[in-house]
């Protein structure tokens, strides 16, 4: 067996005598080996140890209790550490490249099963809920009717710009995070109907989306802080150049463009039917629109989804659900990593189908957005404990304006977040791109959560 098989194999079945551990706890990363990404996305250079690695790293590893074969699919893309300073911890997390590293699981699907363990009733809440399509049904055509009335204001104008922003903005954020929801399957009991349905929720936003937006979010649900597939991370070359109070404002401002444009740098994902269908039902929604009411009223439908994902409140979710916004108080000299995630309790959340209740969400991605609250009643003692914000408002604020704060704030795991993979692998990263139609983000928890539920 090659030295880099037998990391593999000894980082394999490490990270699995830790998945059935407290995500706090901690795996020392000077366990692990240093593994760096070729030039070449599909091929894999042996590992390379670093200056604080030798040799007997590698006959230590292979000691591990239990040992056995194991499929590894893939390599996380992680900053090389052959030149690189001594990190700040030793313990669970050190900050590479200005990003926050961890090694462990990530924390939801260990939290998942601590409260369905404490609480099995949480499973009775998992479904689609009815009241999502009746919802949308009623933005969607408050934005039809918006555009309609003002066919014939100038763009300029305060009514029109003010208009976009207070009720544009407000109702297409709506649709957004209705979009979200569509694409757990929270709508509908077939996912077809959730597919089409989102389509035509898509209509106010002027442009293609719901297509694209179902499978980077679910790659995002299921491997969190990986590099290599969450489309969610900025990229360095963001952090690097945006790091400054202008450069983050100015992302602030353009996030939506951010948020549309990186997925297709991080990775390409095949073109189906369902997107085909997304576009064409959306030019041609717009090209009758425009024909009748002038274009003015699509303008109102593009400038209310950029000022939905500007420097609007709503917009605030964006920043506030991943985003470190404490470095200094981020405890990287002791056992615990900074939180992952983060919630908001806040009133917005009337708006935004409780997308601000984020840790519930990612703990329980099939459980709708009516029950999400119910979910935090009946597992308070896991949730009372982890941060929070107040005010998406002051999320916004405090990004631009805090100078220890920056693009540079996300976790970046190392370990993949899906059971016996350890390692993401540039060379098998489509195998992990590939979304299911019935897909929900984590279909075989959802599968046994469901079944437990009509028992």
């Amino acid at each position: 067996m090659s030295t880099y098989a037998k990391i593999q194999q000894s980082k394999d079945e490490l990270y699995r005598s830790y998945t059935t551990r407290p995500f706090y706890l901690p795996i020392k990363p000077e366990s692990l080996p240093r593994l760096r990404r070729s030039d070449s996305p599909d091929t894999l250079e042996d590992a390379t140890v670093s200056d604080s690695s030798s040799t007997d790293d590698v006959s230590s590893l292979e000691s591990l209790p239990g040992s056995t074969s194991s499929s590894v699919s893939s390599v996380s893309e992680r900053p090389s550490q052959a030149n690189s300073p001594e990190p700040i911890c030793k313990d669970e997390l050190s900050k590479q490249s200005e990003f926050f590293w961890t090694y462990q699981e990530e924390p939801h699907r260990t939290r998942r099963m601590q409260i369905l363990k404490a609480h099995p009733e949480v499973t009775k809440l998992c479904g689609h809920e009815p009241l999502t399509k009746y919802v949308i049904t009623g933005v969607v055509a408050l934005q039809f009717l918006t555009a309609y009335l003002l066919r014939n204001t100038p763009f300029f104008s305060l009514k029109f710009l003010l208009t976009a922003y207070v009720i544009g903005a407000t109702a297409n954020q709506n649709v957004f995070l209705c979009i979200h929801e569509l694409s757990h399957n929270l709508g509908f009991k077939k996912p077809i109907h959730n597919r089409l349905f989102a389509i035509f929720a898509n209509l106010p936003i002027g442009i293609p989306y719901s297509a694209s937006f179902r499978p980077y979010h679910l790659i995002h649900h299921k491997h969190l802080g990986d590099s290599a597939l969450d489309a969610d991370l900025p990229t360095a070359l963001e952090a690097i150049v945006l790091q400054n109070v202008a450069g983050k404002a100015f992302f602030a401002t353009f996030q939506i463009l951010f948020y549309a444009v990186r997925p297709m740098f991080v990775m390409k994902l095949p073109f189906t039917h369902i997107h085909l269908l997304n576009v064409i039902v959306q030019l041609v929604v717009d090209y009758v629109m425009v024909k009748t009411w002038g274009g003015k009223a699509l303008v109102y439908f593009i400038t209310s989804s950029f000022f939905a994902g500007s420097l609007h409140p709503c917009a605030g979710h964006f920043i506030a659900e991943h985003y470190v916004l404490n470095p200094a108080q981020a405890p990287l000299n002791s056992d615990i990593p900074p939180p992952e995630t983060y919630s908001y309790y806040g009133i917005l959340n009337l708006f935004t189908y409780n997308v601000g209740l984020h840790n519930e969400h990612h703990d329980f991605p099939f459980i709708p957005w009516t029950r999400l609250p119910l979910l935090t009643q009946i597992a308070r003692e896991f949730y009372e404990p982890l941060p929070y914000h107040n005010s998406w408002i002051k999320v916004i604020w405090d990004f631009v304006l805090d100078d220890n704060v920056s693009l540079w704030c996300r976790v970046k795991r190392g370990v993949s977040s899906g059971p016996n993979q350890p390692i993401t692998l540039a060379k098998n990263i489509d195998e992990a791109k590939t979304v299911r139609d019935d897909d929900n983000g984590d279909e075989d928890i959802e599968k046994s959560l469901l079944e437990k539920k009509t028992e």
